[in-house]
């Protein structure tokens, strides 16, 4: 998937065609989705008709994944084990996110547990009967043979268990739009896999004094995604400064202008100060070919590092909008789970609680510094800070409020025995006050008492900061856990 889908589905066409043309997304490499169909070769000489109906089904289905926002390798029609194998090498080199088995009739589990097992990609079995049901009284073996795909259905699943194969499916009718619905969400799912597999995660800096639960064990991201981690100084960003020109920072200005209402707030060399690193940040992104960026610098006295370190928040808003997550306080896992929620475009801002209203049963939530403008019920303002709370340094800082509606949370945990966890909770932003304190900030129901939410939540293992994301996306986030190995808990 590219960026250029990162924006939330749920915002204003015009407003989310205005980002993009002030802010042009960054392409990444598409999502590749392994396509095979297949039925048992013995049924062909004794029933003429079949095989050329099973194929026009499976071209049904190969259109409507042409029609996803993904790369289709179709590696064809496959009748026995032999053809079986063919696919399954080139499948296996293709190095797709997720490869779909069609099975439009009864075959052997043999034709298709090389695919499996040789690809090392995850496996979804679909088996889409022609219509909702048969014509009894007029249908004969071969007729009833296009319905028989269920029925190698439990067979696949048993052989996958034996091989220790993780197996999904989904079973219905070829035109039944719910069954495509389920099979949408383990694209999406395959987008998400494919954007933390292919992933730079960029790290400046260092962990936030005392932040326990953010520090991350650097090694887990390469083995459990395949993605890479850059440790980045704040030098790498210092040099890149130190080349920007006037004319540069006065058109990042002019952007920002347009993009953000300024406050009254906002001083002058301070706007100034935060759009030039915002043009060193974008270098830098490049130069290192970032997917994400997670970045804290405590600095002293005011110096070079601390004035960079303050200065970061326009342009780490900016990188965001471009679909590149840029979070502070060094929060690694939590841009991860920032690049799998945008990659199915949902958003996903920097979030912690805030403060519990009892009154009205909501938690409030939100946090400073960047932000995703695209969860933005409006236009993002620019405030003037004369100080960040627990940080160092002052100067502008990015407030919102989160569009109202449904909204789910994204948060990557690390258990004891050093394993990462999708963490998930579902709820509805709805309207009430506010602060004004130059932070992104919400007001979500979780339909139970605020209370009792925050004990659940906190005893996931979850940690104190996660990707708040626009829509129910829930049942996406627990099929991209299962694509990419790690447990999924929900709250």
């Amino acid at each position: 998937m590219t960026a250029a889908e990162s924006l939330p589905a749920t915002a204003s066409d015009a407003r989310t065609r205005a980002l993009h043309e002030l802010l042009p997304p960054f392409q990444r490499r598409r999502t590749r989705i392994g396509l095979v169909a297949g039925g048992l070769g013995t049924y062909w000489p004794q029933f003429p008709d079949l095989l050329p109906q099973l194929k026009e089904s499976a071209a049904y289905v190969s259109e409507r994944f042409q029609e996803m926002d993904a790369e289709v390798i179709d590696a064809g029609f496959v009748s026995d084990a032999a053809e079986g194998a063919v696919a399954a090498e080139q499948l296996r080199r293709a190095d797709c996110d997720l490869i779909v088995l069609f099975l439009t009739t009864y075959l052997t589990s043999s034709m298709v547990l090389p695919i499996a097992q040789r690809s090392h990609t995850p496996v979804l079995v679909i088996d889409l009967q022609p219509t909702e049901k048969m014509d009894h009284a007029t249908f004969d073996t071969g007729a009833w043979l296009a319905y028989c795909a269920q029925c190698p259905v439990p067979e696949v699943g048993n052989v996958f268990r034996r091989a220790g194969i993780p197996f999904r499916s989904v079973s219905g009718w070829l035109r039944q739009e719910s069954a495509w619905q389920r099979i949408g969400q383990w694209i999406r799912a395959a987008h998400i896999r494919a954007a933390l597999r292919h992933a730079r995660h960029g790290l400046m800096g260092h962990v936030y004094p005392g932040m326990l639960d953010v520090s991350t064990d650097l090694t887990l991201l390469p083995t459990t995604f395949g993605s890479h981690v850059e440790v980045l100084e704040f030098d790498d960003l210092r040099v890149r400064v130190e080349q920007v020109t006037e004319a540069e920072t006065s058109a990042r200005m002019d952007l920002a202008r347009q993009v953000f209402t300024l406050d009254d707030t906002v001083v002058a060399e301070d706007f100034a100060w935060g759009a030039t690193v915002s043009v060193a940040l974008e270098r830098l992104a490049e130069d290192f070919a970032l997917d994400t960026l997670a970045y804290y610098h405590r600095g002293l006295d005011g110096e070079q590092h601390e004035r960079l370190g303050a200065g970061m928040i326009l342009g780490a808003s900016l990188l965001t909008a471009r679909g590149i997550p840029a979070t502070g306080e060094y929060e690694l896992r939590t841009t991860v789970a920032q690049l799998a929620a945008q990659s199915i475009g949902s958003g996903g801002s920097f979030t912690e609680i805030q403060a519990l209203d009892f009154e009205a049963g909501v938690v409030e939530m939100g946090h400073d510094g960047p932000a995703h403008l695209a969860v933005s019920a409006r236009d993002p303002l620019l405030r003037g800070l004369g100080v960040y709370h627990g940080k160092r340094g002052w100067g502008v800082s990015v407030e919102f409020d989160v569009q109202h509606g449904p909204v789910t949370l994204l948060g990557v945990g690390q258990d004891a025995d050093g394993s990462l966890t999708f963490i998930t909770s579902e709820g509805t932003v709805v309207d009430g006050p506010l602060l004004q304190i130059g932070n992104t900030s919400s007001r979500v129901d979780f339909g139970r008492d605020p209370g009792e939410w925050v004990d659940a939540w906190s005893a996931t293992g979850v940690g104190h900061h996660w990707a708040l994301t626009v829509g129910h996306n829930g049942a996406d986030f627990a099929a991209a856990a299962s694509l990419l190995g790690v447990e999924h808990r929900q709250v």
